[in-house]
Protein backbone atom coordinates (compact mmCIF):
# COMPACT_ATOMS: atom_id res chain seq x y z
CA UNK A 1 0.00 0.00 0.00
CA UNK A 2 1.80 3.21 -1.22
CA UNK A 3 2.26 6.02 2.14
CA UNK A 4 0.67 9.27 1.53
CA UNK A 5 2.63 12.24 2.50
CA UNK A 6 0.43 13.44 5.32
CA UNK A 7 1.30 16.95 6.68
CA UNK A 8 -0.19 19.10 9.12
CA UNK A 9 -0.26 22.17 10.69
CA UNK A 10 -0.89 23.21 14.76
CA UNK A 11 -4.73 23.97 15.21
CA UNK A 12 -5.72 27.46 16.51
CA UNK A 13 -8.03 28.77 19.53
CA UNK A 14 -11.20 30.32 18.04
CA UNK A 15 -11.29 33.12 20.44
CA UNK A 16 -10.14 35.26 18.16
CA UNK A 17 -9.39 35.23 14.33
CA UNK A 18 -6.00 34.19 12.38
CA UNK A 19 -3.64 37.42 12.06
CA UNK A 20 -0.98 37.51 9.48
CA UNK A 21 1.66 35.87 11.36
CA UNK A 22 -0.88 32.88 11.84
CA UNK A 23 -1.51 32.92 8.08
CA UNK A 24 2.53 32.81 7.53
CA UNK A 25 2.32 28.68 8.90
CA UNK A 26 -0.92 27.74 6.63
CA UNK A 27 0.58 29.38 4.08
CA UNK A 28 3.99 27.77 3.98
CA UNK A 29 2.21 24.20 5.00
CA UNK A 30 0.34 24.81 1.82
CA UNK A 31 2.98 26.11 -0.39
CA UNK A 32 4.93 22.55 0.25
CA UNK A 33 1.34 20.19 -0.16
CA UNK A 34 0.60 22.14 -3.20
CA UNK A 35 4.77 21.08 -4.38
CA UNK A 36 3.84 17.32 -3.55
CA UNK A 37 0.70 17.23 -5.67
CA UNK A 38 2.50 19.26 -8.60
CA UNK A 39 5.13 16.20 -8.14
CA UNK A 40 2.94 13.63 -8.77
CA UNK A 41 2.98 12.72 -4.79
CA UNK A 42 -0.54 11.76 -3.29
CA UNK A 43 -0.72 14.26 -0.39
CA UNK A 44 -3.33 14.78 2.55
CA UNK A 45 -3.16 18.07 4.46
CA UNK A 46 -4.84 18.78 7.54
CA UNK A 47 -6.02 21.80 9.47
CA UNK A 48 -8.56 22.55 12.19
CA UNK A 49 -9.24 24.64 15.18
CA UNK A 50 -8.74 23.82 18.99
CA UNK A 51 -12.19 24.91 20.82
CA UNK A 52 -11.83 23.24 24.04
CA UNK A 53 -9.86 25.90 25.36
CA UNK A 54 -10.61 28.03 28.83
CA UNK A 55 -10.06 31.24 26.81
CA UNK A 56 -12.81 30.13 24.08
CA UNK A 57 -15.25 29.25 26.93
CA UNK A 58 -15.13 32.63 28.76
CA UNK A 59 -14.93 34.63 25.35
CA UNK A 60 -18.19 32.86 24.56
CA UNK A 61 -19.44 33.44 27.94
CA UNK A 62 -18.71 36.97 27.42
CA UNK A 63 -20.97 36.87 24.13
CA UNK A 64 -23.79 35.05 25.81
CA UNK A 65 -24.06 32.13 23.78
CA UNK A 66 -22.70 28.81 24.63
CA UNK A 67 -19.50 28.02 24.11
CA UNK A 68 -20.45 25.16 20.96
CA UNK A 69 -22.65 28.28 19.06
CA UNK A 70 -19.39 30.39 19.65
CA UNK A 71 -17.13 27.44 18.35
CA UNK A 72 -19.52 27.24 15.41
CA UNK A 73 -19.35 30.59 14.20
CA UNK A 74 -16.32 31.09 14.77
CA UNK A 75 -14.56 28.18 12.93
CA UNK A 76 -16.95 29.15 9.84
CA UNK A 77 -14.70 32.69 9.47
CA UNK A 78 -11.47 30.67 10.05
CA UNK A 79 -12.82 28.62 7.08
CA UNK A 80 -13.45 31.65 5.84
CA UNK A 81 -9.90 33.38 5.81
CA UNK A 82 -8.15 30.45 4.88
CA UNK A 83 -10.66 30.35 1.98
CA UNK A 84 -9.50 33.68 1.10
CA UNK A 85 -5.91 33.30 1.24
CA UNK A 86 -6.12 29.64 -0.95
CA UNK A 87 -5.03 27.17 1.69
CA UNK A 88 -5.98 23.72 0.14
CA UNK A 89 -6.31 21.59 2.95
CA UNK A 90 -7.89 18.36 2.63
CA UNK A 91 -9.81 18.16 6.39
CA UNK A 92 -10.35 20.87 8.19
CA UNK A 93 -10.75 19.33 11.88
CA UNK A 94 -12.19 20.53 14.97
CA UNK A 95 -11.87 19.08 18.42
CA UNK A 96 -15.28 19.26 19.41
CA UNK A 97 -16.48 16.42 16.57
CA UNK A 98 -17.54 13.42 18.22
CA UNK A 99 -14.70 11.37 16.08
CA UNK A 100 -11.91 13.52 18.35
CA UNK A 101 -13.50 12.91 21.27
CA UNK A 102 -13.82 9.46 20.92
CA UNK A 103 -10.06 8.96 19.71
CA UNK A 104 -9.32 10.65 22.28
CA UNK A 105 -10.80 8.65 25.49
CA UNK A 106 -9.42 5.45 23.42
CA UNK A 107 -6.00 7.29 23.90
CA UNK A 108 -5.95 8.29 27.50
CA UNK A 109 -7.46 4.87 28.56
CA UNK A 110 -4.55 2.87 26.28
CA UNK A 111 -1.76 5.27 28.56
CA UNK A 112 -4.00 4.51 31.66
CA UNK A 113 -3.81 0.71 30.56
CA UNK A 114 -0.15 1.13 30.36
CA UNK A 115 0.31 2.58 33.87
CA UNK A 116 1.30 6.01 32.63
CA UNK A 117 -1.61 7.84 33.98
CA UNK A 118 -1.69 8.63 37.60
CA UNK A 119 -4.13 10.71 40.21
CA UNK A 120 -1.65 13.64 41.91
CA UNK A 121 -2.31 17.44 43.08
CA UNK A 122 -1.15 20.24 40.96
CA UNK A 123 0.07 23.40 42.27
CA UNK A 124 1.80 25.74 40.33
CA UNK A 125 1.31 29.02 37.96
CA UNK A 126 -1.22 28.31 34.80
CA UNK A 127 -1.29 30.58 31.82
CA UNK A 128 -4.42 30.45 30.39
CA UNK A 129 -4.15 32.74 26.86
CA UNK A 130 -1.25 29.76 26.03
CA UNK A 131 -2.81 27.30 28.69
CA UNK A 132 0.29 26.05 29.91
CA UNK A 133 1.59 24.92 32.84
CA UNK A 134 4.41 27.09 33.93
CA UNK A 135 7.17 26.54 36.77
CA UNK A 136 9.17 29.40 37.92
CA UNK A 137 11.94 28.92 35.79
CA UNK A 138 9.62 29.49 32.33
CA UNK A 139 8.72 33.07 33.70
CA UNK A 140 10.36 36.17 32.75
CA UNK A 141 9.60 38.54 35.61
CA UNK A 142 6.82 36.99 37.32
CA UNK A 143 5.35 37.26 33.49
CA UNK A 144 4.38 34.91 30.58
CA UNK A 145 7.25 34.98 27.96
CA UNK A 146 4.90 33.79 25.66
CA UNK A 147 1.85 36.87 26.61
CA UNK A 148 3.36 38.99 28.78
CA UNK A 149 0.54 38.80 31.64
CA UNK A 150 0.89 36.90 35.07
CA UNK A 151 -0.17 33.37 35.36
CA UNK A 152 -2.50 31.98 37.90
CA UNK A 153 -1.48 30.35 40.37
CA UNK A 154 -3.66 27.23 41.16
CA UNK A 155 -3.86 24.03 43.45
CA UNK A 156 -5.87 20.96 41.62
CA UNK A 157 -6.40 17.02 42.30
CA UNK A 158 -5.72 16.12 38.61
CA UNK A 159 -4.53 13.37 36.41
CA UNK A 160 -1.20 13.02 35.96
CA UNK A 161 0.97 11.66 32.76
CA UNK A 162 3.94 9.98 33.37
CA UNK A 163 6.30 12.10 31.22
CA UNK A 164 9.76 11.48 33.06
CA UNK A 165 9.65 7.60 31.85
CA UNK A 166 9.94 8.39 28.79
CA UNK A 167 13.02 10.85 28.69
CA UNK A 168 15.56 8.24 28.08
CA UNK A 169 13.77 7.14 25.18
CA UNK A 170 12.70 10.38 23.52
CA UNK A 171 16.75 11.11 23.46
CA UNK A 172 17.16 8.26 21.82
CA UNK A 173 14.82 8.64 19.03
CA UNK A 174 16.11 12.63 18.69
CA UNK A 175 19.85 11.42 18.46
CA UNK A 176 18.93 8.72 16.28
CA UNK A 177 16.76 10.88 13.97
CA UNK A 178 18.39 13.81 13.04
CA UNK A 179 15.21 14.83 10.47
CA UNK A 180 12.86 14.67 13.78
CA UNK A 181 12.79 18.06 14.88
CA UNK A 182 14.06 20.71 11.79
CA UNK A 183 15.44 22.97 11.88
CA UNK A 184 18.97 21.93 13.38
CA UNK A 185 18.12 25.06 16.02
CA UNK A 186 15.32 23.63 17.22
CA UNK A 187 16.86 20.15 17.85
CA UNK A 188 19.44 21.64 19.87
CA UNK A 189 16.74 23.52 21.89
CA UNK A 190 15.05 20.50 23.02
CA UNK A 191 18.03 18.48 23.27
CA UNK A 192 18.63 20.96 25.83
CA UNK A 193 15.95 20.82 26.94
CA UNK A 194 15.24 17.30 27.59
CA UNK A 195 19.13 17.13 29.54
CA UNK A 196 17.34 19.05 32.71
CA UNK A 197 14.77 15.71 33.08
CA UNK A 198 11.49 15.82 32.34
CA UNK A 199 8.62 16.15 35.46
CA UNK A 200 5.25 14.68 34.68
CA UNK A 201 2.38 16.71 33.47
CA UNK A 202 -1.20 17.21 34.45
CA UNK A 203 -3.28 15.79 32.04
CA UNK A 204 -6.86 16.93 33.48
CA UNK A 205 -8.45 19.93 34.74
CA UNK A 206 -10.90 20.40 37.31
CA UNK A 207 -14.02 22.26 37.40
CA UNK A 208 -14.10 22.99 33.96
CA UNK A 209 -16.97 22.12 32.12
CA UNK A 210 -15.75 22.70 28.76
CA UNK A 211 -14.14 19.94 27.25
CA UNK A 212 -13.75 16.00 26.95
CA UNK A 213 -14.58 14.37 29.73
CA UNK A 214 -11.78 12.35 31.56
CA UNK A 215 -12.60 8.83 31.53
CA UNK A 216 -11.30 7.80 34.65
CA UNK A 217 -12.50 10.99 36.52
CA UNK A 218 -15.76 12.14 35.11
CA UNK A 219 -15.63 15.33 37.28
CA UNK A 220 -13.02 16.48 35.28
CA UNK A 221 -11.83 17.66 31.39
CA UNK A 222 -8.95 16.54 29.32
CA UNK A 223 -6.14 19.18 29.46
CA UNK A 224 -6.56 20.82 26.23
CA UNK A 225 -2.97 20.23 25.46
CA UNK A 226 -3.21 16.59 25.56
CA UNK A 227 -6.94 16.81 23.84
CA UNK A 228 -5.37 19.26 20.69
CA UNK A 229 -2.25 17.51 20.11
CA UNK A 230 -4.44 13.98 19.69
CA UNK A 231 -6.09 15.65 16.67
CA UNK A 232 -3.07 14.73 14.03
CA UNK A 233 -4.02 11.18 14.73
CA UNK A 234 -8.29 11.68 14.53
CA UNK A 235 -7.88 13.95 11.45
CA UNK A 236 -5.74 10.59 9.83
CA UNK A 237 -8.47 8.71 10.08
CA UNK A 238 -7.66 7.35 13.38
CA UNK A 239 -11.23 6.46 14.51
CA UNK A 240 -13.26 6.31 11.36
CA UNK A 241 -10.96 5.41 8.88
CA UNK A 242 -8.96 2.93 9.39
CA UNK A 243 -7.68 2.17 5.90
CA UNK A 244 -7.24 5.76 5.26
CA UNK A 245 -5.25 6.11 8.68
CA UNK A 246 -2.86 3.12 7.55
CA UNK A 247 -1.93 4.99 4.95
CA UNK A 248 -1.29 8.46 6.20
CA UNK A 249 0.13 7.75 9.61
CA UNK A 250 2.69 8.46 10.71
CA UNK A 251 2.16 12.54 9.71
CA UNK A 252 5.19 12.73 7.52
CA UNK A 253 5.74 16.78 8.67
CA UNK A 254 3.82 18.57 11.63
CA UNK A 255 4.49 22.08 11.03
CA UNK A 256 4.19 23.96 14.52
CA UNK A 257 5.44 27.68 15.29
CA UNK A 258 8.42 27.47 17.62
CA UNK A 259 7.56 28.25 20.59
CA UNK A 260 5.48 25.21 20.81
CA UNK A 261 7.66 22.75 20.00
CA UNK A 262 8.19 21.14 23.58
CA UNK A 263 4.55 20.40 23.13
CA UNK A 264 5.18 18.49 19.66
CA UNK A 265 8.89 17.24 19.94
CA UNK A 266 8.73 16.33 23.76
CA UNK A 267 5.01 15.53 24.97
CA UNK A 268 3.41 14.61 21.88
CA UNK A 269 5.58 11.53 21.05
CA UNK A 270 6.28 10.55 24.62
CA UNK A 271 2.06 10.18 24.26
CA UNK A 272 2.53 8.51 20.94
CA UNK A 273 5.34 5.88 22.92
CA UNK A 274 3.24 5.10 25.74
CA UNK A 275 0.00 4.52 23.52
CA UNK A 276 1.88 2.21 21.14
CA UNK A 277 1.27 4.82 18.33
CA UNK A 278 4.39 5.01 16.04
CA UNK A 279 5.81 8.74 15.52
CA UNK A 280 5.41 11.22 13.51
CA UNK A 281 8.68 11.44 10.86
CA UNK A 282 9.34 15.40 11.70
CA UNK A 283 8.52 18.30 13.41
CA UNK A 284 9.52 21.66 11.60
CA UNK A 285 9.18 24.55 14.34
CA UNK A 286 8.96 27.89 12.22
CA UNK A 287 9.99 31.30 13.52
CA UNK A 288 7.44 34.48 13.95
CA UNK A 289 6.57 37.20 11.59
CA UNK A 290 7.18 40.47 13.69
CA UNK A 291 5.66 43.55 13.34
CA UNK A 292 7.20 46.52 15.28
CA UNK A 293 10.07 44.45 16.63
CA UNK A 294 7.39 42.02 18.74
CA UNK A 295 5.75 38.80 17.50
CA UNK A 296 2.52 39.22 15.93
CA UNK A 297 -0.13 38.41 19.30
CA UNK A 298 -3.78 38.70 19.60
CA UNK A 299 -3.64 38.44 22.87
CA UNK A 300 -0.80 41.39 23.11
CA UNK A 301 -2.69 43.67 20.15
CA UNK A 302 0.16 43.29 17.57
CA UNK A 303 -1.81 41.51 14.85
CA UNK A 304 -2.77 41.93 11.36
CA UNK A 305 -5.54 40.89 9.45
CA UNK A 306 -4.38 38.89 7.00
CA UNK A 307 -8.44 39.34 4.97
CA UNK A 308 -7.74 42.50 4.69
CA UNK A 309 -4.53 42.33 3.02
CA UNK A 310 -5.62 39.87 0.90
CA UNK A 311 -8.56 41.81 -0.48
CA UNK A 312 -6.55 45.11 -1.06
CA UNK A 313 -3.65 43.36 -3.01
CA UNK A 314 -4.66 40.25 -3.46
CA UNK A 315 -3.87 36.75 -1.67
CA UNK A 316 -1.27 35.78 -3.95
CA UNK A 317 0.15 38.91 -3.38
CA UNK A 318 0.78 38.30 0.58
CA UNK A 319 1.69 34.36 0.05
CA UNK A 320 4.82 35.33 -1.69
CA UNK A 321 5.88 38.32 0.83
CA UNK A 322 5.62 36.36 3.10
CA UNK A 323 7.48 33.33 1.88
CA UNK A 324 10.04 35.64 0.04
CA UNK A 325 10.67 37.82 2.92
CA UNK A 326 10.73 35.39 6.20
CA UNK A 327 12.80 32.38 6.06
CA UNK A 328 10.94 29.61 7.22
CA UNK A 329 13.26 29.15 9.99
CA UNK A 330 13.29 32.34 11.32
CA UNK A 331 11.57 35.16 12.51
CA UNK A 332 11.24 37.97 9.91
CA UNK A 333 9.90 41.48 9.83
CA UNK A 334 6.25 42.85 8.61
CA UNK A 335 6.11 46.18 7.48
CA UNK A 336 3.60 47.59 4.84
CA UNK A 337 6.47 49.92 2.81
CA UNK A 338 8.33 46.40 2.39
CA UNK A 339 5.06 44.67 1.34
CA UNK A 340 4.13 47.42 -1.12
CA UNK A 341 8.01 47.79 -2.59
CA UNK A 342 7.76 43.79 -2.94
CA UNK A 343 4.53 44.11 -4.78
CA UNK A 344 5.51 46.52 -7.13
CA UNK A 345 9.15 45.65 -7.76
CA UNK A 346 8.90 42.02 -7.77
CA UNK A 347 4.93 41.17 -8.99
CA UNK A 348 3.86 44.36 -10.65
CA UNK A 349 6.94 45.41 -12.27
CA UNK A 350 8.78 41.99 -12.78
CA UNK A 351 6.82 38.82 -13.23
CA UNK A 352 3.23 40.87 -14.26
CA UNK A 353 4.94 43.21 -16.65
CA UNK A 354 6.84 40.27 -18.50
CA UNK A 355 3.41 38.26 -18.94
CA UNK A 356 1.60 41.86 -19.88
CA UNK A 357 3.99 42.44 -22.39
CA UNK A 358 5.00 39.01 -23.29
CA UNK A 359 1.12 38.66 -24.14
CA UNK A 360 0.34 42.25 -26.16
CA UNK A 361 2.52 41.65 -28.38
CA UNK A 362 1.38 37.97 -29.49
CA UNK A 363 -2.12 39.47 -29.42
CA UNK A 364 -0.75 42.86 -32.06
CA UNK A 365 1.34 41.15 -34.18
CA UNK A 366 1.05 37.50 -34.18
CA UNK A 367 -3.16 37.70 -34.42
CA UNK A 368 -3.61 36.24 -30.96
CA UNK A 369 -2.16 32.47 -31.61
CA UNK A 370 1.32 31.03 -30.18
CA UNK A 371 3.62 31.22 -33.27
CA UNK A 372 5.03 27.58 -33.77
CA UNK A 373 8.55 27.05 -31.94
CA UNK A 374 12.32 27.95 -33.77
CA UNK A 375 13.45 25.14 -35.56
CA UNK A 376 17.17 26.98 -35.43
CA UNK A 377 17.47 28.21 -31.62
CA UNK A 378 19.88 31.00 -31.22
CA UNK A 379 22.45 31.39 -28.53
CA UNK A 380 20.00 34.39 -26.73
CA UNK A 381 17.18 31.33 -26.86
CA UNK A 382 19.39 28.39 -25.93
CA UNK A 383 20.49 30.61 -22.83
CA UNK A 384 17.08 31.00 -21.83
CA UNK A 385 15.86 27.77 -22.18
CA UNK A 386 18.96 26.74 -20.15
CA UNK A 387 18.08 29.12 -17.38
CA UNK A 388 14.64 27.98 -17.05
CA UNK A 389 15.00 23.92 -17.20
CA UNK A 390 18.34 24.90 -14.32
CA UNK A 391 15.27 25.57 -11.78
CA UNK A 392 13.76 22.72 -10.98
CA UNK A 393 16.63 20.24 -9.45
CA UNK A 394 17.65 23.24 -6.73
CA UNK A 395 14.07 24.86 -6.51
CA UNK A 396 13.03 20.31 -5.45
CA UNK A 397 15.53 20.70 -2.92
CA UNK A 398 14.70 23.93 -1.27
CA UNK A 399 11.05 22.87 -0.82
CA UNK A 400 12.22 19.49 0.47
CA UNK A 401 14.12 21.27 2.98
CA UNK A 402 11.55 24.59 3.73
CA UNK A 403 13.64 27.00 2.03
CA UNK A 404 10.53 28.61 0.70
CA UNK A 405 12.30 31.75 0.10
CA UNK A 406 15.65 30.46 -1.63
CA UNK A 407 13.13 28.33 -4.31
CA UNK A 408 11.36 31.82 -4.50
CA UNK A 409 14.68 34.03 -5.26
CA UNK A 410 16.01 30.92 -7.73
CA UNK A 411 12.52 31.60 -9.98
CA UNK A 412 12.72 35.54 -9.70
CA UNK A 413 16.57 34.82 -11.27
CA UNK A 414 14.75 33.01 -14.06
CA UNK A 415 12.38 35.65 -14.18
CA UNK A 416 14.90 38.23 -14.26
CA UNK A 417 16.25 36.23 -17.31
CA UNK A 418 13.43 36.64 -19.11
CA UNK A 419 12.78 39.88 -19.22
CA UNK A 420 16.67 40.23 -19.57
CA UNK A 421 15.76 38.24 -23.00
CA UNK A 422 13.04 40.62 -24.08
CA UNK A 423 14.77 43.68 -23.64
CA UNK A 424 17.91 42.42 -25.56
CA UNK A 425 15.31 40.93 -28.16
CA UNK A 426 13.45 43.88 -28.82
CA UNK A 427 10.74 41.98 -30.25
CA UNK A 428 8.61 45.46 -30.91
CA UNK A 429 11.30 46.54 -33.57
CA UNK A 430 11.74 42.98 -35.36
CA UNK A 431 8.70 43.36 -37.68
CA UNK A 432 10.63 46.47 -39.26
CA UNK A 433 13.48 44.40 -39.80
CA UNK A 434 14.55 41.93 -42.73
CA UNK A 435 13.61 38.35 -42.34
CA UNK A 436 12.07 39.49 -38.79
CA UNK A 437 8.67 37.99 -38.92
CA UNK A 438 11.11 34.58 -38.23
CA UNK A 439 12.96 35.82 -36.12
CA UNK A 440 9.87 37.76 -34.18
CA UNK A 441 7.84 34.25 -33.89
CA UNK A 442 11.17 32.57 -32.35
CA UNK A 443 11.47 34.99 -29.75
CA UNK A 444 7.72 35.17 -28.73
CA UNK A 445 7.37 31.54 -28.74
CA UNK A 446 10.64 31.39 -26.06
CA UNK A 447 8.92 34.11 -24.12
CA UNK A 448 4.86 32.48 -23.76
CA UNK A 449 7.03 28.73 -23.26
CA UNK A 450 9.31 30.45 -20.74
CA UNK A 451 5.45 31.62 -18.86
CA UNK A 452 4.17 28.26 -19.21
CA UNK A 453 7.46 27.10 -17.31
CA UNK A 454 6.96 29.89 -14.28
CA UNK A 455 3.51 29.24 -14.18
CA UNK A 456 4.41 25.76 -12.86
CA UNK A 457 6.90 26.67 -10.56
CA UNK A 458 5.54 29.46 -9.21
CA UNK A 459 1.71 27.09 -8.55
CA UNK A 460 2.41 26.45 -5.09
CA UNK A 461 3.17 29.92 -3.76
CA UNK A 462 1.06 31.84 -5.93
CA UNK A 463 -2.07 29.30 -7.25
CA UNK A 464 -4.14 32.36 -8.20
CA UNK A 465 -1.74 33.79 -10.46
CA UNK A 466 0.06 30.19 -12.06
CA UNK A 467 -3.82 29.84 -13.14
CA UNK A 468 -3.83 33.61 -14.25
CA UNK A 469 -1.13 32.49 -16.22
CA UNK A 470 -2.22 29.74 -17.66
CA UNK A 471 -5.69 31.06 -18.97
CA UNK A 472 -3.81 33.78 -20.67
CA UNK A 473 -1.67 31.98 -22.59
CA UNK A 474 -4.89 30.23 -23.48
CA UNK A 475 -4.25 27.21 -21.74
CA UNK A 476 -6.89 24.80 -19.21
CA UNK A 477 -6.82 27.08 -15.78
CA UNK A 478 -6.80 23.59 -13.94
CA UNK A 479 -3.20 22.96 -12.84
CA UNK A 480 -3.91 20.01 -11.70
CA UNK A 481 -3.57 18.84 -15.84
CA UNK A 482 0.13 20.14 -15.51
CA UNK A 483 2.51 18.34 -13.37
CA UNK A 484 6.46 19.75 -12.46
CA UNK A 485 7.54 16.84 -14.92
CA UNK A 486 6.57 19.50 -17.68
CA UNK A 487 9.06 21.92 -16.58
CA UNK A 488 11.86 19.07 -17.52
CA UNK A 489 11.29 20.02 -21.44
CA UNK A 490 11.03 23.20 -23.59
CA UNK A 491 8.76 23.51 -26.32
CA UNK A 492 5.61 21.95 -25.05
CA UNK A 493 3.24 24.85 -25.78
CA UNK A 494 1.57 23.91 -28.91
CA UNK A 495 1.67 26.47 -31.97
CA UNK A 496 -1.32 28.25 -32.74
CA UNK A 497 -3.08 28.08 -29.39
CA UNK A 498 -5.09 31.19 -29.27
CA UNK A 499 -4.27 33.66 -26.43
CA UNK A 500 -6.79 34.45 -23.97
CA UNK A 501 -7.53 38.03 -21.97
CA UNK A 502 -4.90 39.67 -21.11
CA UNK A 503 -5.41 41.78 -17.96
CA UNK A 504 -2.55 42.91 -15.59
CA UNK A 505 -1.80 40.19 -12.80
CA UNK A 506 -0.94 43.18 -10.70
CA UNK A 507 -1.79 46.37 -11.59
CA UNK A 508 0.70 48.95 -9.26
CA UNK A 509 0.05 50.56 -6.24
CA UNK A 510 0.74 54.14 -4.53
CA UNK A 511 3.13 54.02 -1.58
Amino acid sequence: MEKTFYLTTAIDYVNALPHVGTAYEKIGADALARFKRLCGVETFFLMGVDEHSANVERQARANGVPPQAYCDEMCAKFESVWRTLDISYDRFIRTSEPAHAATVREIFQRIARKGDIYKGKYRGWYCVSCEAFLKDSDLKDGLCPSHGKKPEWIEEDNCFFALSRYADPLKRHIEEHPEFIRPGARRNEILSFLSEGLEDISVSRAGAAWGIRCPSEESQSIYVWFDALINYVTGAGFHEDREGFARRWPADLHIVGKDITRFHCLIWPAMLMAADIPLPVSVWGHGFVHLGGEKMSKTRGTAIDPSVLAGEYGADSLRYFLLREVPFDRDGEFTLQKFINRYNADLANDLGNLCQRTLVIVAKYLGGAIPPPPADAGEAEGGLRHALLSVREPLCRDMEEMHFHSALERIWAAVACCNRYIDESAPWKLRKEANGEKRLAAVMYTLCESLRILALFIQPFMPMTSTGIRQQLGLTADVKFGSLRETEEFGILEAGLKIGRITPLFPKKEQ
